[in-house]
């Protein structure tokens, strides 16, 4: 069911924002973050949520629309939050782009940017799972599943097929190792340089 798809995208997201909230606590302590693992989280927002993910939410939203205008307005403006979703991630990505060129900026509030678009994400699909998805699912009827499933988004529906997963488990198991390596790279160096002697 498609409704089990985004969830399971909602996960796979969420994974994801576990890695970049691990290099947030490194960078906030002072300590150079792997920006290559950033950049990767950066570019996956960009490539999979906002063109793929959130196109088929919308698909969905837009029946539900038409099935129970009452529901669709207790639920809320999908559009706006998906709107507001890909600003903060320009936000964000604005931010890291701005520490790689060596622009002045205070690290709080970078740190800052980075823990709103955490948090917000996180919020984000908790409400989809909490208020938007029961209403689609109770209001819906199997033909419109079908229709939505069967759908053409300018991409030719490409969330839900084979390669397009493919793709997206790729990228998100390279994003990930590329975290694994960043710690160990990080432990080892932490395990490699002396301690200094109490004073």
């Amino acid at each position: 069911m498609i409704i089990d798809l985004l969830l399971r995208e909602h996960r796979n997201i969420d994974l994801l924002l576990v890695a970049l909230e691990h290099e947030v606590e490194i960078f906030e302590k002072g300590i150079r973050p792997d920006y290559e693992v950033i950049r990767a989280i950066i570019s996956y927002f960009e490539v999979y949520p906002e063109v793929y993910h959130h196109p088929q939410e919308d698909l969905i939203f837009s029946k539900l629309k038409a099935r129970d205008p009452d529901a669709a307005a207790i639920v809320g403006d999908l559009a706006l939050e998906h709107q507001e979703v890909v600003d903060r991630l320009h936000h964000f990505a604005r931010a890291i782009d701005a520490i790689l060129a060596d622009r002045e900026l205070f690290r709080q509030d970078v740190g800052d940017i980075i823990r709103d678009f955490i948090v917000r994400e996180r919020h984000h699909m908790k409400w989809e799972e909490r208020d938007f998805f029961p209403a689609a699912l109770k209001a819906l009827s199997a033909q419109d599943w079908t229709e939505i499933a069967s759908g053409h988004t300018d991409h030719g529906d490409p969330l839900f097929s084979e390669t397009a997963a493919a793709t997206s488990d790729a990228l998100r198991a390279h994003i990930l190792q590329l975290e694994q390596e960043a710690e160990a790279e990080r432990s080892s160096v932490a395990f490699a340089c002396p301690k200094a002697a109490p004073q």
